[in-house]
């Protein structure tokens, strides 16, 4: 049976709930063990307490040697003796350091002694009218794991859970990267004909010479399309990084941005870096993270505000900060917001964020954060990239 990621949801709570039903009744039925063998334990010491008052009574010994067998056959459940003064008497099953002093020693059976107590009742010995004894005992290893076994049950179960279901996150991320890549890759091609159409159209119109002043806009627009083109080609495979001026990228990406946005859009640079860094980029990929960016806060501005980029250096990383004065993002939606899909506009289907954080961390080894926001003051996008080795 193929299981599709569109009805993962409900096998996964399938499973859970399977899961679930089989450790209770599991657990139910490993109670009624422990129970069974408890009181079977509890029964055991109840004979060997009136076998060791029958060995301690002077005269009610009928047969020696087998209320010693019965003393010396329980070989599994711990347990000691105290007089009325609670000084010791004896002890089974329980390993006693043999440098202890006699003042030490009686300080460990004093906390056998709370910590039995704790556990089960101790059994009276009366040996005669005035002695008696009392016997403290614990549960043997046996009944102990058994009592943890419902426990392991349940982490066991978890565990298989969540590689299950990191599992299935995998092979669903794989998928989305399929479909990705084969998205970008045909569009990439569906864009070729057409661009390769209009370049000869405008090769055309240059020998006619048919509406010059017209050309040099279409040769950019041509060009933008060829850029385009080029990023959804590089995102469908794993692109090349080359070292490139971080310093020029920036500001060929912003002269564009101020030349497509309203004139009430102030985008500024803020360098604070010691000359230019130079990066190891996919420059066409990277420019399209800047773009991104830059029409996620004019969006959020309404196109109205300020945008200010920061590039800085933080011990061995570069640091880039996209600040805009928009409507702000809530605390909660902050990773919200990289999700495909994640969208407050009425149109489009919320895969700029999306794209950004995959160019970043998967083809450029860095990290994307919003790193604050108010509402109605504004928020700031942070960029972490590694620095190339000198050398």
């Amino acid at each position: 049976m193929h299981i599709t990621f569109e009805n993962f949801a409900k096998v996964k709570y399938l499973f859970a709930f399977l899961a679930l039903v089989i450790v209770a009744i599991s657990t139910y039925f490993t109670n009624g063990l422990v129970k069974s063998v408890a009181q079977e334990e509890e029964r055991k010491m109840t004979l060997w307490a009136e076998a060791t008052r029958k060995v301690a009574s002077v005269g009610d010994v009928t047969d020696f040697d087998f209320l010693l067998r019965v003393i010396e056959d329980n070989t599994t459940i711990p347990c000691f003796i105290l007089d009325q003064n609670n000084r010791f008497v004896g002890a089974r099953n329980i390993v006693v350091p043999q440098s202890m002093k006699p003042d030490e020693a009686q300080l460990f059976w004093l906390e056998k002694q709370a910590a039995f107590a704790d556990l089960h009742d101790p059994i009276v010995i009366a040996i005669d009218h005035d002695t008696r004894q009392y016997i403290y005992y614990d549960n043997s290893l046996v009944l102990k794991r058994l009592s943890y076994y419902p426990y392991i049950q349940w982490g066991v179960i978890l565990i298989f859970f969540l590689a299950v279901l990191f599992f299935f996150t995998l092979a669903k991320r794989a998928e989305q990267d399929k479909v990705w890549a084969g998205l970008s890759k045909e569009t990439a091609h569906q864009l070729g004909t057409p661009i390769s159409s209009l370049m000869a159209w405008v090769e055309l119109m240059k020998v006619q010479n048919i509406a010059p002043e017209l050309i040099p806009e279409m040769e950019k627009d041509v060009t933008r399309l060829q850029t385009i083109a080029d990023r959804f080609s590089k995102v469908g495979s794993i692109p090349e990084l080359k070292l490139a001026c971080l310093n020029d990228v920036l500001e060929n990406t912003l002269a564009y941005m101020r030349r497509r946005v309203s004139s009430k859009v102030l985008i500024s640079t803020n360098y604070k870096t010691e000359g230019p860094v130079n990066l190891l980029l996919c420059v066409p990929l990277f420019e399209w993270v800047c773009e991104n960016l830059c029409k996620n806060a004019v969006d959020a501005m309404e196109g109205r505000g300020s945008i200010s980029v920061d590039v800085s250096l933080q011990e061995n990383k570069l640091c880039l900060d996209f600040t805009d004065t928009g409507k702000g993002i809530p605390k909660s939606k902050f990773k919200t917001v990289f999700q495909p899909g994640f969208t407050t506009k009425k149109r489009g289907w919320g895969l700029g964020l999306s794209l950004v954080k995959r160019i970043v961390e998967d083809y450029h080894h860095g990290s994307i954060f919003v790193k604050q926001s108010e509402i109605g003051k504004g928020t700031t996008f942070r960029i972490l990239l590694k620095l190339p080795a000198e050398g």
